[in-house]
């Protein structure tokens, strides 16, 4: 069986298992975009709010440990252009807001759910993502 089939399975699993257990535990949906926001923002009040900057510090911990620990290597970008990373971080925020969420919040939780906003927002995500791709790869 072919290895990159079996991470990504494992992957997959591991991230239905952090939804099931976020929606569980906390009754929070997990969309990263809004944990990040939230985290960030200066007028919190919610009382339990430790576990936003935790979580985001293990989106970020767990592929270095991944890296240095199993030697995987991480993707490496097809631009080096800074202006070309710019707009496109610039223009996936415009669009998180816009669709009022990303597809981690939409794709894996709102689906999950039956959402029909998140089925569409999802479909519009994808079909953009592969036109972008698509016009990009053959200019």
């Amino acid at each position: 069986m072919n290895p990159d089939f079996i991470n990504a399975t494992i992957g997959g699993v591991m991230i239905a298992c952090s939804v099931i257990i976020m929606m569980s535990l906390l009754g929070r949906v997990t969309g990263i975009s809004g944990i990040v926001w939230q985290a960030v923002k200066i007028d919190q009040t919610e009382v339990n709010k430790i576990w936003r900057p935790a979580f985001i510090v293990g989106l970020i911990a767990g592929p270095v440990l991944v890296h240095y620990l199993l030697g995987w290597e991480f993707p490496i970008a097809k631009s080096n252009n800074i202006w070309l990373i710019i707009l496109s971080g610039v223009l996936v925020g415009f669009g998180t807001k816009l669709g009022a969420g990303c597809t981690s919040g939409h794709g894996v939780c709102g689906i999950g759910r039956f959402s029909l906003r998140s089925l569409i927002a999802t479909v519009v995500f994808m079909s953009t993502g592969i036109l972008t791709v698509a016009v990009v790869n053959n200019l």
